[in-house]
């Protein structure tokens, strides 16, 4: 490789103004849904914290958040090649996360965290009770799939979702308060979690092909910055109704009088799949 060459500084400032910013991102929690009055969602509304808290709220309260790392665990061999170590991956670790948490006056942000823990351990009705103790709950209960955490830019258009498979509460930090200079206060948690998906993973993401951070789309299409809707939207009624024939780069043709696109009554009716229905009228 030959030695680096003198640059001019103006080649080099575009790539250092176009970094992302720390502070553009926005946390969606979705907790899992159940069937019977005894759910996650059901017990936090009777302590006071709804769906539209979860939902919207508590997300734009968390004042401190981070996207998850991981790890491989790896596992050393000998004796393949005389005198080589060789090392190999065999598991992902994915490391837990921390989120801090504006408290609002309500103590909802509080709530939120300190009753769905309360929730997991199966805690009964009565806390005073002398045979106070716990019965867990199963983890399809109370783990979410759906949590997520957005990091976009300032115009909107480019983002990096992360998308948390078996996110629940392992740990409330003590919240310290002090008669000393009043300041907002905030709560911290640390979440655990089994895995997570890097990218858009809803299933309108996975039709149009741009799921996963994939920038091909259906049949190898490059799709820019999330791709374009439009036409990835016409490739899959594509391939769901078959190729439209006879339609022109110009407007629709009208039928009528003077027209010369005008149907004949004794042609074959075809479907957009090009199935022949018999005769009737040509779709053009």
């Amino acid at each position: 490789m030959p030695a680096p060459r003198p640059r001019p500084i103006s080649d080099l400032l575009p790539r250092f103004q176009n970094v992302a910013q720390s502070s553009h991102y926005i946390v969606k929690f979705a907790l899992p849904h159940s069937f019977n009055r005894n759910g996650l969602r059901s017990y936090l509304r009777r302590k006071g914290v709804n769906d539209r808290f979860v939902g919207e709220d508590a997300g734009l309260l968390c004042s401190n958040a981070v996207l998850p790392g991981s790890a491989l665990a790896s596992i050393d061999t000998r004796g393949n090649f005389q005198g080589v170590i060789e090392r190999f991956a065999h598991t992902r670790n994915f490391t837990q996360i921390n989120l801090e948490f504006y408290v609002d006056n309500e103590y909802k942000s509080m709530k939120f965290l300190e009753h769905w823990m309360e929730y997991i351990t199966g805690a009964i009705p009565d806390p005073t009770s002398d045979a106070y103790h716990y019965e867990l709950n199963y983890p399809a209960d109370y783990k979410s799939n759906e949590t997520k955490i957005v990091k976009f830019e300032r115009d909107h258009n480019r983002f990096l979702e992360y998308r948390f498979i078996g996110l629940f509460p392992l740990a409330l930090n003590s919240t310290r308060v002090s008669y000393q200079g009043s300041q907002v206060l905030k709560a911290s948690a640390s979440f655990s979690f089994d895995r997570y998906i890097c990218g858009e993973s809803s299933s309108l993401a996975r039709d149009l092909g741009r799921a996963f951070n994939e920038i091909f789309g259906l049949r190898g299409n490059p799709i820019k910055d999330g791709g374009s809707v439009a036409y990835s939207t016409n490739i899959i009624n594509q391939d769901a109704f078959g190729a439209i024939t006879g339609i022109s780069n110009s407007n629709l043709p009208v039928s009528g009088p003077g027209s010369n696109n005008s149907s004949s009554p004794t042609s074959n009716t075809q479907t957009l799949a090009g199935r022949d229905l018999g005769p009737g009228l040509t779709i053009f």
